[in-house]
């Protein structure tokens, strides 16, 4: 399989992918596996995905894999071409520039909109799940300091209390997943990226909508910056 370090899946990750599947879930699962696999770059921009080696690691058959494959190709993970199989879709400078341009601006509304009408309640579960995602980045632990970093930015969005806004979010949110866990891998920059995230908490708390929509625009566009330097070869 390639990818982007001597990690191997079936060593036992995170995603715990080389666990059987249980049936009844079957198809969710697999998604959500290669999925993982994809965004934390055990499969690699412009791999061919080995579909024989993951069904023999999920103990599954080509259909269900094929059907995942499919799902992940509408998300924009994965590239699907006739007689020559699925590969790990790429992302250019261009990608990041326009997928993070309007992240940005749809997290910056959902902070204007959430200090002003999120219930307490609502910003008391943001606040757990950040001091379990410090927990997780003082242990150095990226793979769940990256699932809680998103839940808090989806918390965000919800308290935001507009459906509308929700729906386009989680269009885009898959795509852009995968360059935000990009934005993490230099130490510099995950540390920079802890410490933005108390400065949008602390605004948060304090229901400084115009405060914490400005953070959470320069929070997303200093991610961008993060990705195209890597994508560009950099540090």
């Amino acid at each position: 399989m390639t990818r982007t370090d001597t990690t191997s899946p079936a060593s036992g990750s995170a995603t715990g992918a080389a666990a059987p599947i249980a049936r009844q879930a079957l198809h969710d699962e697999v998604v959500r596996r290669i999925r993982d696999l994809i965004i934390e770059g055990q499969l690699a921009p412009g791999a061919r995905i080995p579909e024989r080696e993951l069904c023999d690691l999920f103990h599954i058959s080509r259909t269900p894999l094929r059907e995942a494959l499919k799902l992940l190709a509408s998300e924009g993970l994965v590239d699907l071409r006739h007689h020559r199989g699925a590969t790990v879709s790429t992302i250019t400078v261009r990608d990041v520039d326009d997928m993070f341009q309007v992240m940005s601006a749809l997290e910056a509304l959902a902070g204007e909109t959430a200090a002003a009408h999120a219930p307490d309640s609502a910003i008391a579960e943001i606040e757990a799940l950040h001091r379990r995602m410090l927990a997780h980045h003082a242990r150095r632990e990226l793979s769940e300091y990256f699932r809680l970093n998103q839940q808090i930015h989806e918390r965000l969005i919800e308290a935001a209390g507009n459906p509308v806004l929700t729906h386009i979010y989680r269009g885009l949110n898959t795509r852009i997943r995968r360059a935000r866990y990009m934005a993490n891998l230099s130490q510099d920059r995950w540390d920079q990226a802890v410490a933005e995230h108390e400065e949008i908490l602390q605004a948060l708390r304090a229901r400084n909508g115009e405060r914490l929509g400005r953070l959470l625009r320069e929070h997303l566009l200093h991610k961008a910056d993060v990705v195209k330097t890597v994508l560009l070869g950099g540090a």
